[in-house]
């Protein structure tokens, strides 16, 4: 069966999804959830390795901390940006400070810190605070 495989960012199951179907609201076919999510979704290493390395569509991550005052300056800037990338890249957001070990993986010195993964390679990375505008234009041109 022909189609882009996506990572369920709930239970992580991998699922094939036909093209022509990513922008018409795919579910996970083992829970149910939305495999494009309104929202970035808070994801763990676990999963984002996984999605990293299996996922067809760009998986674009932020990296970030609570403590972090720009971080929190660009959670909304990031989460303006799901609905104009959606069924061409997912939004994720990996919280450092719970995930420690994420900084040490991906070599992170600084956050905010960007990165998009798509078919198991890292695309690209963006370290500091964006408007969304910025992290649309970004994005486009790591794709």
């Amino acid at each position: 069966m022909a189609g882009k495989k996506l990572t369920c960012l709930s239970c992580g199951q991998v699922n094939r999804v036909p093209e022509d179907r990513l922008t018409s609201g795919p579910k996970c076919g083992t829970c149910g959830t939305k495999l494009f999510a309104q929202k970035p979704v808070e994801v763990d290493l676990a999963t984002l390795q996984k999605a990293a390395r299996n996922d067809d569509v760009p998986l674009v991550v932020d990296f970030w901390a609570p403590w972090c005052g720009p971080c929190r300056q660009m959670t909304p800037q990031f989460a303006a940006a799901v609905a104009p990338l959606s069924g061409r890249a997912r939004l994720v957001k990996l919280n450092t400070e719970a995930h420690p070990q994420a900084s040490r993986r991906y070599g992170i010195r600084g956050i905010p810190m960007l990165a998009t993964f798509k078919g198991g390679k890292e695309r690209g990375r963006n370290a500091g605070a964006m408007p969304t505008a910025g992290i649309l234009q970004w994005v486009q041109g790591t794709l």
